[in-house]
């Protein structure tokens, strides 16, 4: 076990010392397939994403599937290190950029898999690590969908303290736009886009959706960006905002957009996408229930991942803790990238798919 902790530690390290924010991996990328090789693990590589299935690959049996991504956030401002310097602290705590979010869980389901497919099997194992998750881009999940096998289930390795996530909300982002007509401030002329607006923001900020989830709550929207006027003394003529949706399993991204163009009295709406619905896995599961079996305790998470892109079962299990992704100094704990290894190899072996 130590070696395989060595060697997830030390390319972890390697990757933190290489940027690779979000549509720029090629470097990481570059990195991982060197190990990859090194290991003797033959991989196919789309774009910056990469995968390699077990040896022993069996058409006839189910498939599982490990998968965590390669790229970060941009380091915010108020990072009080080099967010590209790995350094460990006290022996245990690993600072960097991407270490938490989700470099931990990258090295942590590779090094799972190197031990795995030494080991008998009744379901055929297949790693993929994947691009552009932060931002959802076509060159990463999507691009490599269709080079995969067929899945049955698969664990993302998100940060999630061990605890699996057995549902996930989904994400619409939607544009609105009013309009109105200019004219001087000072004169009795003019459409202002504001108040055009108005009750049409107020209503997204007072509606609630009824249909509550027992593990991801309430779906939520939110008005995060608003965007009008030019100058003091132009009544403005068009106002932009956004709006972020985060669905439960009970309402499909399209419903919801129809649903919230035809209470608008003023606005048009414009959906950016459709794609990433919410998605979860049946706690009936063998794997879920073997999650249980080990003590562990299904939640539902409010954050997005590369799940939202998958057409089959999937839940999200990883080292880390969520609330670090995307702060100032994020760390993860290399005691944790130890028992996260520990912790897929005793969930995956005698795992029986069905």
């Amino acid at each position: 076990m130590e070696r395989y902790v060595n060697d997830a530690v030390e390319l972890l390290k390697q990757l933190i010392a290489t940027p690779s924010v979000s549509r720029d991996e090629t470097r990481a990328a570059d990195i991982m397939g060197e190990h990859l090789k090194r290991w003797g693990l033959p991989y196919g590589r789309e774009g910056n994403n990469l995968w390699v299935g077990c040896p022993d690959w069996d058409d006839q049996r189910p498939t599982l599937m490990l998968n965590a991504h390669i790229d970060t956030v941009k380091p915010v401002a108020t990072w009080t290190r080099d967010p590209y310097e790995p350094t460990v602290v006290d022996g245990d705590v690993l600072y960097g950029l991407g270490s938490n979010d989700c470099g931990g869980g990258l090295v942590a389901t590779l090094q799972a898999y190197r031990m795995m497919v030494t080991r008998p099997r009744t379901y055929n194992i297949i790693w993929v690590c994947s691009a552009e998750e932060e931002v959802s881009g076509k060159d990463g999940f999507s691009r490599v969908l269709h080079r995969l096998p067929p899945i049955d289930v698969a664990i993302v390795g998100e940060p999630t303290g061990l605890q699996p996530a057995t549902a996930e909300k989904g994400l619409m982002v939607i544009d609105g736009y009013a309009h109105g007509v200019s004219g001087h401030a000072a004169r009795n002329e003019g459409v202002n886009a504001i108040y055009e607006a108005l009750d049409d923001l107020v209503w997204l900020r007072d509606y609630r959706f009824r249909k509550e989830s027992e593990l991801l709550g309430p779906t939520k929207m939110t008005v995060t960006v608003v965007e009008s006027g030019t100058q003091h003394n132009v009544v403005p003529d068009q106002l932009h905002f956004v709006i972020d949706v985060r669905t439960n399993e009970f309402y499909q991204n399209e419903y919801l957009y129809e649903f919230l163009r035809k209470h608008m009295k003023k606005c048009e709406l414009k959906a950016r996408s459709f794609r990433l619905h919410s998605s979860s896995i049946a706690h009936d599961h063998p794997l879920v229930k073997r999650c249980v079996s080990m003590g562990m305790t299904p939640f539902g998470s409010p954050t997005l991942s590369d799940q939202a892109l998958m057409p089959w079962p999937s839940l999200k299990l990883g080292p880390g803790q969520s609330s670090r992704s995307h702060s100032a100094d994020e760390f993860i704990r290399i005691s944790e990238i130890r028992d996260a290894i520990s912790t897929y190899v005793r969930l995956l072996t005698g795992l029986e798919l069905g």
